[in-house]
């Protein structure tokens, strides 16, 4: 029995339907139910809704067999109204998953337009070994870091943490690289940039939204580091000839809270072999199940690596930590080592 390419009329439907279910209760033959896969995929194409399926199995069935037992008929009954039921969840969930679709594709292109925008180029500044990674723990990334070169080759050292995620915190985040790029060279130590970047905050972004931020200096003619904090996590000064980390620790307000901060800026000599390590709370916030992992032992851990080249080196905590999480970030991961060669 074939199909037309077309189901024109209901009758047809009947009548085709009709025809397989009586072959098949009277034969058992395989062929009837192929055919009825094929009805099936047909009626799919057209948009056929489960339960005028159920329907026209009914129909057939009591046309074939008009004294069926009432419990038969309730029974079918029974099935109808179930599939009418599931027809509209099926309708519903189809419509939220076309959404969920559409949603996900643009929060792609919100995704590569924020790795345009917020790139940035790890440069080569001498005497310093520079290691990056930043990976978000969902599509959108909430941390943000950038580096920036002047004329007497000191290096800018942008690190940021959104409290908020997705479209919103990206939009932030942009806004603020663009806001750093217009400051004039004159404006580049750290407190200038925290106050000049918090009244840019505050006037421009959503009261429910903060933003940490550390930014540091380096200076290579007389190797030292200037930084300032608006309330980011403390980062660390590894001292290479006693093997110990020392936290580095500046008080600030989270930019965005009031227009006028003042912010305090702190600088430090930084010696031959010693590293800078700054992060964000998405590594000194790993969790193990339910628990955080302890500070000691991120430290540890970094200290395991710290003997490596410092871009080998945070590539080797970030796996090290993704591993013991398996590999499900719960927050954005951005770590930075800078170690001094010369």
């Amino acid at each position: 029995m074939g199909w037309s390419a077309e189901m024109k009329t209901t009758n047809l439907d009947l009548n085709s339907y009709r025809q397989l279910l009586k072959e098949y209760l009277l034969t058992n033959d395989e062929t009837a139910l192929y055919q009825a896969e094929q009805f099936s995929r047909l009626s799919v194409k057209h948009n056929v809704p489960p339960e005028e399926m159920i329907q026209i199995h009914i129909e057939a069935l009591q046309d074939l067999y008009p004294e069926l037992p009432r419990e038969i008929n309730d029974s079918l009954n029974f099935l109808l109204e179930a599939m009418i039921s599931y027809g509209l969840a099926l309708q519903e969930n189809q419509f939220l998953r076309e959404k969920q679709s559409e949603l996900e594709s643009e929060i792609s292109v919100a995704a590569n337009m924020q790795k345009t925008l917020l790139s940035t180029v790890k440069p080569e500044v001498k005497g310093l070994d520079i290691g990056a990674i930043s990976v978000p723990a969902s599509t959108m990334n909430g941390d943000y870091y950038h580096f920036v070169t002047n004329k007497e080759n000191h290096l800018g050292i942008a690190l940021a943490d959104v409290i908020g995620k997705g479209i919103p915190a990206a939009l932030a985040m942009s806004m603020i690289k663009y806001s750093m790029d217009s400051f004039p060279e004159s404006q580049q130590q750290p407190k200038a940039i925290l106050e000049n970047l918090n009244r840019v905050v505050e006037r421009n972004v959503d009261p429910s939204m903060f933003i940490t931020m550390f930014y540091g200096l380096y200076n290579p003619e007389n190797e030292t580091f200037a930084y300032a904090s608006a309330g980011h996590e403390p980062c660390f000064y590894y001292h290479a000839s006693r093997n110990e980390f020392e936290e580095i620790y500046a008080p600030g307000l989270v930019l965005g809270v009031n227009n006028d901060t003042n912010y305090q800026q702190f600088v430090r000599k930084i010696e031959k072999d010693d590293c800078l390590i700054l992060l964000t709370d998405g590594v000194t916030e790993c969790r193990l199940g339910e628990h955080f992992i302890e500070g000691k032992q991120i430290l540890q851990v970094i200290e395991s690596f710290i003997h490596l080249p410092a871009q080998e080196a945070v590539e080797k905590v970030f796996c090290y930590f993704e591993k013991l999480q398996d590999f499900q970030l719960r927050d954005d991961f951005t770590l930075i080592i800078i170690k001094k060669e010369v």
